[in-house]
């Protein structure tokens, strides 16, 4: 069940965000060079959210074998 709400969740993003999307702003963006640093804003986001499950999944693990 929690799979297919995430699933659904993510699919309306992705819709909603090329409904909405301004190629305009990217090519601007992409013009002044501008799109890598939000490209590398949240590829640092995204690693760090990562990293942080893993370091989490693994704590809980610990904790589990402990009991």
């Amino acid at each position: 069940m929690a799979k297919n709400t995430l699933a659904t969740v993510f699919l309306l993003l992705v819709t909603t965000t090329l409904v909405h999307a301004e190629p305009e702003m990217a090519d601007t963006m992409r013009s002044n060079g501008k799109i890598y640093v939000v490209v590398a804003v949240l590829a640092t986001i995204f690693a760090g959210i990562f990293a942080y499950l893993v370091m989490l999944d693994r704590k809980i693990s610990k904790i589990e074998k402990n009991k």
